[in-house]
């Protein structure tokens, strides 16, 4: 087999003609938009709009990497629409507030839907044999899907693998984090997902990444690139390098490489030089992110846990609503919602869903004094 081909592009800023001309380099070092989008097909736009955020906090795909993007497949006479669903709140909302939307109804490209699911089989997933997918991804002929290069708590980064998982819709994706609360297993479920919904392409927005607390509380990088490939294994990978992070410490890319989606160590690179940037803020310790989990005091003494900085609490509850856990792991004391919410960490999966939709930066992760001394 023919190593997995990802093409590097340099992109300093997010001005219209920069960003145009990036996109399109990066097109033509793959062979062209007509590659990943036919005349009459119905090519589903799938950015990263974990939740409604602003462009400039690097939380989301930015409008600018969506737009350019949306205008190369339009020339191929493609049919487009758009979509995600976030973490938390809905898919026209968090459009909106990241800009997407604004680009998408000036180029006329309507909204799919992404509220309303429908199961599906898949007798070839090697952990999830049946998947409900949103109506609008499986509406359409192919997916070209727009990643953000950001760290995350569970999986350590998140890009063009973990990207998918916005096709489940609404509150469904908690109970994934319930059933398959170990990184390994819930890893799996993303390669199975992305091995069912085949996306054309990935584009990773890396002109500005997170570090630190992601996959939306950490702060904004510049990293200045983009990167294309058909393969999400290999995308992956070369944002690992870009953090100076050992892949083979991403349990996604491990599995990815393992079940056959794609390859993170037989890698052409076409295009410009990757930067590696080796004082990125991410989680390169060797111990696993839900480590300790086969039993709940090994939780409670080894395993990273997310925890509440008080003084940036603004008690709103966005963490009580999306723990997927019931009875919840975090909640009001005594249903006083005037005070600070409280983890149980007996209850805790450790799925970081709290700290990973908190949107006053509040909720960091910590890894126990135990745990921090078997981990040297």
């Amino acid at each position: 087999m023919s190593p997995s081909r990802v093409a590097i592009v340099t992109c300093a800023t997010y001005e219209r003609a920069e960003v145009d001309a990036a996109v399109a380099r990066g097109f033509a070092l793959l062979g062209g938009a007509s590659r990943f989008a036919r005349t009459g097909e119905r090519i589903l736009l799938k950015p990263n709009l974990l939740v409604a955020s602003a462009p400039d906090s690097a939380v989301t795909t930015h409008p600018a990497v969506f737009s350019a993007v949306a205008r190369e497949l339009a020339a191929t006479g493609a049919s487009l629409v758009w979509g995600d669903s976030p973490g938390f709140g809905g898919t026209l909302g968090a459009g909106k507030r990241a800009g997407v939307a604004a680009v998408a109804d000036e180029l006329g490209i309507p909204v799919a839907d992404f509220g309303h699911g429908r199961e599906v089989s898949f007798p070839e997933g090697a952990l999830i044999k049946r998947f409900t997918i949103a109506e609008g991804a499986l509406a359409a002929d192919g997916i070209v899907s727009l990643p953000k290069l950001k760290t995350h708590a569970l999986t350590r980064m998140t890009g063009a693998i973990k990207n998918q998982f916005g096709c489940i819709p609404g509150m469904l994706k908690g109970e994934f984090h319930t059933r398959m609360p170990d990184v390994t297993r819930f890893s799996r479920m993303l390669v199975d997902l992305n091995r069912f919904l085949r996306p054309h392409l990935f584009v990773m927005d890396a002109i500005v990444a997170m570090e630190g607390n992601g996959p939306r509380g950490g702060d904004p990088r510049h990293v200045g690139v983009l990167l294309f490939s058909e393969d999400p294994v290999a995308i992956d990978a070369l944002g690992c390098r870009i953090m100076a992070l050992d892949p083979a410490l991403v349990e996604t890319i491990v599995e990815g490489e393992r079940l056959g989606l794609g390859s993170a160590s037989d890698i052409e690179v076409v295009g410009d030089e990757l930067p590696v940037l080796t004082d990125y803020r991410v989680n390169r310790a060797p111990a696993s992110t839900t480590r300790g989990l086969g039993s709940s005091l090994g939780k409670r003494l080894l395993a990273p846990r997310p925890f509440i900085v008080h003084e940036r609490c603004t008690r709103c509850g966005t963490c009580v609503a999306v723990c997927p856990v019931e009875p919840k792991a975090v909640d009001f004391p005594e249903g006083e919602k005037s005070r600070v919410p409280e983890h149980d960490y007996g209850r805790c999966i450790r799925c970081y869903c709290c700290q990973e939709m908190c949107p006053e930066r509040a909720i960091e992760v910590k890894t126990p004094l135990l745990g921090r001394l078997i981990r040297r």
